[in-house]
């Protein structure tokens, strides 16, 4: 549903990547899970490399799903296209951008 202010808005947003220096917002989504049935925000440094990224974030926010298996994850996407993950690459490198949405599958027995 749209809404229509009543007066000019003109206010910038507070999630902006200039507020956030050398990090960026990244939204991890697990899909087809229903014990995470949204996306997860993480703040990451850009020069951050995928493997790091994993380990660090992706995995202990995964793992509060009981049935999860680290190293499970499957058919990686970034913005709905498919990802080719190389471990040793930065986010900036692999094309993650400020807000972007990683999206992967891993096994659920729910």
């Amino acid at each position: 549903m749209a809404v229509k202010a009543l007066y000019k808005y003109d206010h910038p947003s507070r999630s902006r990547q200039e507020l956030y220096g050398e990090d960026q917002l990244v939204h991890v989504w697990w899909v087809n899970n229903p014990f995470m049935c949204a996306a997860a925000c993480f703040r990451a440094p850009r020069a951050m490399i995928w493997s790091d990224f994993v380990e660090q974030m992706v995995t202990p926010w995964a793992a509060s799903d009981p049935e999860f298996e680290p190293g499970s994850y499957t058919d990686w996407t970034l913005d709905g296209e498919a990802l080719d993950i190389e471990e040793t690459r930065t986010l900036d490198e692999l094309g993650v951008g400020h807000k972007s949405l990683l999206a992967f599958q891993a096994p659920t027995i729910h």
